[in-house]
């Protein structure tokens, strides 16, 4: 055979292309949706223990369990060609990774599986062994070409298996290091600042010549004339303790004492490896052991583990920077408790919080376990609101979509069932709170324990909670009748949502049974709760009363159609944010669904009392309970339920939204407004997501990053009245868009990096 011979130029081009072809390996494997099952946590902190290690060290070790019986994987599809779609998969799971090293496996060949499936993919092995470590990797097909192993991904399976359970990260420690800034007041009085609210622990290095020395700690969150406020209301903290000195340079900690009201029975309690935490800022040291020397304070913050570097956000406005600074720290700094809570001052779930907590960690961190263990908890331990009812619901529905997972769905099928409430509807599909119909058997089957059902809307309402009767609460007037426009809004959404739902988990007829109440809902709620002359929806069917909540609530949940969604939306500006902070979430939602993109920017960037730039101006780097301390007078400066703008920002203003469960297709639709430049960087559970418009009058830019496995489908905002344009992508005429209303559709799109403009002068 005659040999051929390339010259060194073309051996490299063929090189070059073969390693082209391969792409990179899967990355960031999951298991159960948790990332590092392989991290060891001693104390609070990650090391550099093994899993095979941990049994055998002094120190306690924390990890992560798996405790299903058949878990299921994910990874993100790496590949830096454009276009590209994973067309098949192969995984391997051993009892030891020397197994995996000879690409063989003894309880798990899955053989060459076809598709794109890169997330939810069930285990189909031999039985898996509680205790036990086991080992994994995958390699997957791009485009029809094999690419490299995964590296190998190690799990412990939890003492006792079942057929499906949620894993849980331990809490982690962080040390703060030194207090921003640090000022000697007096010789015997020391003020440090660390520059931002935490939840955590103190410990100080102090000298003490002869011992007998006492200082006194302050901690706190609120300032006073340049100094912690002693007495700053409601439930915002100051803890101030007593601390005697041994004799020489010794580290202190100082124990936080607990706290009766959130570490009571219902609370989420600390656990013994961390201690007790106290959210602040601020610490005050004071005692002549000061002159001594002002020694070393050190913080330990507490959080469930959060990617800092996981989302950024910046944009051409600095209050809209700040702004979403403030959000996004909130949610990570409010997870110290491993579960979705209500704030430092009762610490306990609640659907409402976990809703909105739900959404923002989705934008800000590639984090799904705390989230779905926050409403699983939720559906056994259900509270009072027959909205917060609901909400249950629409959590799974984000749970399914943005990690495409099925398992808690199927696994609290029938739960979820029940708390759509269709056992509260009556022919018509409204639902209300007839006495006749809150049985025990109702509460059992919504697992509400010890607590009567009531409609909530808002909160706080007038009259409670410290407000007097001048100061009307968060409902903007609204008055209660026995049909609530606001809970029926709420049950036509949970009715879609479980049909949904249900025709993902094969229950066909059950799909059905709730498209058609949610259509038969939806055609009562309009004609008998809609007003012709005012064009707005009354607050019940008994009164021509309309608030903002009457309205907002259709407006996000898609029942004002294209007939009343304009004279709607016209309605819902003309209250300004007459909603409470969790509220804002839905009136945002509800600005952006109907295209008022200008309103809504104004609200996230506005100055007013009633504003989230109003909450770093009062001194609170956590998003508050409410607008301002006089609108709950109770309230307290870390609850995420605040900080919608976390997930408003890059869901709403940027656009990006995954249109099918897992982000298997996306959506990038941005509503700029008047906004001129901004760009975003979003983890998802496939792989990063980058987009950044520029917005002039007359061309509007925006630049994307799409992962690999992943479609897109592009839309450019256009002008009102816009008659002429033109697109191009990567610098060429586009292919076929359409025009939907204000919006210029590109469909399809796959991964890689795209550059379009649309010119409109």
């Amino acid at each position: 055979m005659k040999k051929i011979l390339l010259p060194v130029p073309a051996l490299c081009v063929g090189v070059l292309l073969c390693l082209s072809l391969r792409g990179e390996a899967p990355s960031r494997l999951t298991t159960d949706l948790a990332e590092h099952t392989d991290r060891v946590w001693i104390g609070g902190y990650p090391s550099q223990v093994t899993l095979e290690q941990a049994d055998k060290i002094v120190e306690p070790a924390r990890f992560v369990t798996i405790g299903s019986r058949r878990p299921s994987f994910g990874w993100q599809v790496n590949d830096s060609r454009s276009d590209v779609m994973q067309t098949a998969c192969r995984i391997l799971l051993a009892s030891s990774p020397g197994t995996l090293a000879t690409d063989s496996a003894d309880l798990w060949d899955s053989g060459v599986i076809p598709g794109d499936r890169s997330v939810a993919v069930p285990y189909a092995g031999k039985a898996l062994e509680p205790g036990k470590i086991y080992y994994w990797k995958v390699m997957t097909f791009n485009n029809g070409n094999p690419q490299p192993w995964s590296a190998v991904k190690a799990f412990r399976t939890a003492d006792s298996l079942t057929e499906y359970a949620t894993p849980a990260y331990p809490l982690e420690k962080t040390d703060n290091g030194l207090p921003k800034t640090t000022q000697k007041l007096s010789d015997r009085l020391v003020f440090a600042d660390f520059g931002y609210d935490a939840f955590g622990q103190l410990r100080l290095t102090l000298c003490s010549h002869a011992g007998g020395d006492t200082v006194t700690v302050r901690l706190g969150e609120c300032l006073k004339d340049g100094r912690i406020d002693p007495a700053p209301g409601g439930s915002r903290r100051f803890l101030s303790q007593r601390l005697a000195l041994l004799p020489g340079i010794r580290t202190y900690t100082v124990k936080i004492p607990a706290d009766a009201r959130n570490t009571g029975p219902q609370a989420v309690r600390m656990p013994d490896y961390i201690g007790e935490v106290y959210p602040f800022r601020y610490c005050e040291i004071e005692g002549d052991a000061i002159g001594n020397g002002t020694g070393i304070i050190s913080r330990q913050v507490v959080n469930y583990p959060f990617d800092d570097l996981a989302a950024e956000f910046a944009s051409s406005d600095t209050t809209l920077n700040q702004v979403w600074e403030l959000c996004k720290y909130s949610i990570k700094a409010t997870s110290f408790a491993g579960l979705y809570v209500d704030g430092d001052r009762e610490r306990i779930p609640y659907e409402a919080d976990a809703l909105i907590n739900q959404l923002s960690h989705y934008c800000v961190d590639r984090e799904y376990t705390m989230a779905r263990r926050s409403h699983e908890y939720l559906l056994g331990n259900a509270t009072w609101p027959t909205e917060w009812i609901l909400q249950s619901v629409l959590i799974a529905w984000y749970d399914y979509l943005y990690t495409g997972d099925l398992r808690a769905v199927k696994t609290h099928y029938e739960t979820l069932k029940n708390k759509t409430l269709t056992a509260l509807s009556g022919t018509d599909g409204f639902v209300s709170l007839t006495p006749e119909k809150l049985t025990p058997e109702l509460y059992a089957s919504i697992n509400l324990r010890g607590q009567t059902l009531k409609n909530i809307v808002d909160w706080p309402h007038t009259g409670i909670l410290g407000l007097g009767k001048a100061e009307g609460g968060e409902t903007d007037g609204f008055v209660f009748r026995d049909v609530n426009t606001v809970v029926n809004a709420y049950h036509y959404c949970a009715l879609e949502l479980m049909a949904r739902m249900a025709g993902a988990a094969g229950e066909s007829e059950d799909s059905a049974a709730y498209a058609r109440a949610a259509g038969r809902l939806a055609d009562n709620f309009n004609k008998q709760l809609f007003n012709k002359k005012t064009g707005a929806y009354r607050d019940g069917i008994g009164t021509d009363h309309c608030s903002l909540h009457a309205n907002m609530f259709p407006l996000c949940f898609g029942l004002a159609d294209v007939k009343r969604a304009q004279s709607v939306a016209d309605f819902v500006k003309t209250r300004g944010m007459a909603c409470s902070v969790y509220g804002s979430q839905f009136l945002m939602d509800g600005l952006y669904e109907a295209g008022e993109a200008d309103y809504a920017l104004q609200l996230l960037t506005s100055d007013a009392e009633r504003s989230w730039y109003n909450m770093i101006r009062v001194g609170s780097t956590i998003s508050l309970e409410a607008w301002d301390d006089k609108y709950k007078p109770n309230q307290d400066w870390n609850h995420a339920w605040g900080a919608a703008p976390a997930n408003i920002i890059p869901r709403r203003l940027m656009g990006v939204v995954p249109t099918e469960p897992g982000f298997s297709r996306i959506e990038i639709r941005p509503q700029p407004a008047g906004l001129e430049k901004a760009s975003l960087r979003i983890p998802t559970i496939r792989g990063d997501v980058e987009t950044a418009f520029e917005n002039t009058p007359d061309r509007f830019t925006l630049t994307t990053v799409v992962p690999a496995n992943v479609k897109a489908d592009v839309y450019l905002p256009l002008p009102a009245g816009t008659k002429n344009y033109d697109v191009t992508v990567n610098g060429k005429p586009a292919g076929q868009t359409v025009r939907e209303g204000n919006f210029i559709k590109i469909a399809d799109q796959g991964s890689g990096k795209n550059a379009y403009i649309l010119n409109t002068k």
